[in-house]
């Protein structure tokens, strides 16, 4: 079956809004280290990686094997009203890194899940439906999580179970205090958290949710350090602070293992999903204990944390850990940054290039305004696509590259996919 055959399905039984990439969309059928295959055979470098999903890469020995064996002893499931060995295991290990301390850990089955959970954590025990979120935001697609997503492409609905009010300071590139320093910068973001609980709260706002640096918002982040500014004001008032490390997290930025932690600040609360499993769905929240058990009625999740996910999810960390990937997606992202600001050097095109680690954005604008250009990003998206790398798109604008190899990526591979890139801008000549 060709391509544009299971598309024809897809558009008969499928919702009209699920998104997808291209102008003939593909099947990825099979995968091995950061390489895919599609369904007409054609192979390529894969630098999204299901949406930073398929974290350490395809076709992972210890991944599978741990897999196998939990297949084997006949349970795939039990649910959460029985102990779960691979689940209590997991928590410990993420408890241990989350820097939180005495944490416990909810688990779910993706970011929104968790996400949800979070805000349900975080009002109840502040007993406020008052939320602030930042500008240019995704926290997903249930019904809270819209509710505090700063993205208007996003946005599905304007009815809300939560009080929200969002935040100056996230995507620095189209602020109106981008110009400034960064001390400066962060200065007038706090005087803008100040004069949001001031005016448009009644105080006893029950939590802050945060990305460290924005996924569908275009890999876009502040300057190191405004959320540990923001912790200070919050503190002032008993407002939480939640860090949404769904594609932050298991040291994809380089530098540190959770996203937060460029701030300077230990969250009460962080959501994760996304790479823990590599591939395989789970997702959860680590907590201080005080707001972990602050729930009043009983509670539940029928397959987060199941043993499949659970085992897969510990395998992935320990194959993270032991191999340094945090130091791995340092260099290479290093080396892909360079090779992204080369590429701008050359082309106007390119007005920003930014991210840390092996999440890096490249923001495509018009040369002579610097306006968004989405019709140019899809069509380099395009372009990388038919010379053999997949790359993402996103930004408030749709005018955003977004790039997120698995963090097991090489220097040949990395080499490879600049030169597919400069080959992609190249055709805007």
């Amino acid at each position: 079956m060709t391509h544009a055959e299971l598309w024809e399905r897809h558009q008969a039984v499928m919702p009209d809004w699920l998104a997808l990439y291209y102008e003939e969309p593909i099947e990825i059928v099979s995968g091995s280290g950061r390489r895919v295959t599609d369904g007409e055979g054609k192979q390529y470098l894969d630098f999204f990686a299901g949406i930073l999903t398929n974290a350490i890469g395809y076709d992972v020995a210890e991944i599978s094997e741990a897999v196998r064996e939990q297949l084997a002893s006949g349970v795939a499931h039990t649910s959460t009203v029985y102990l779960i060995r691979r689940q209590i295991e997991l928590a410990e290990k993420i408890s241990e890194l989350s820097g939180i301390k005495d944490a416990k850990v909810f688990f779910t089955n993706s970011g929104t899940e968790a996400n949800e959970a979070a805000l349900l954590l975080a009002t109840q025990k502040r007993r406020s439906n008052q939320v602030l979120a930042m500008r240019n935001s995704y926290h997903g697609r249930g019904f809270g999580t819209v509710a505090v997503t700063g993205n208007r492409g996003w946005s599905a609905s304007s009815l809300s179970p939560v009080n929200v009010q969002y935040l100056q300071g996230a995507y620095r590139y189209r602020s109106p205090f981008r110009d400034l320093p960064d001390a400066a910068y962060v200065e007038r973001c706090v005087d803008d958290l100040r004069e949001v609980i001031a005016t448009t709260t009644a105080g006893d706002v029950a939590c802050l949710i945060v990305e460290p640096i924005q996924g569908v918002g275009g890999f876009s982040s502040p300057p190191d350090g405004l959320y540990g500014a923001f912790k200070e004001v919050l503190d002032e008032y008993g407002i939480l602070l939640i860090s949404d490390e769904v594609q932050t997290g298991w040291g994809r930025t380089g530098e540190h293992f959770w996203g937060i932690q460029a701030h300077g600040v230990v969250p009460d609360a962080m959501t994760f999903a996304k790479g823990l499993g590599n591939g395989f769905a789970i997702g959860g929240v680590v907590a201080t204990p005080e707001l972990m058990d602050s729930l009043s009625a009983n509670s539940l999740s029928t397959f987060g944390g199941n043993p499949i996910s659970t085992s897969a999810a510990k395998a992935t960390i320990e194959y993270l850990l032991d191999h340094d990937l945090q130091a791995n997606a340092a260099k290479r992202g290093a080396q892909l940054a360079d090779g992204l600001r080369g590429i701008a050097d050359e082309f106007p095109e390119l007005g920003d290039v930014r991210g840390k680690g092996l999440m890096l954005a490249a923001e495509i604008v018009r040369p002579d305004d610097q306006a968004p250009d989405a019709a140019t990003t899809a069509k380099l998206q395009q372009e990388a696509k038919n010379r053999g790398l997949l790359i993402g798109k996103g930004g408030l604008y749709g005018n955003v590259l977004r790039m997120a190899p698995p963090m097991t990526l090489t220097e040949p591979e990395t080499t490879e996919a600049i030169e597919i890139l400069r080959e992609s801008f190249n055709t805007l000549r």
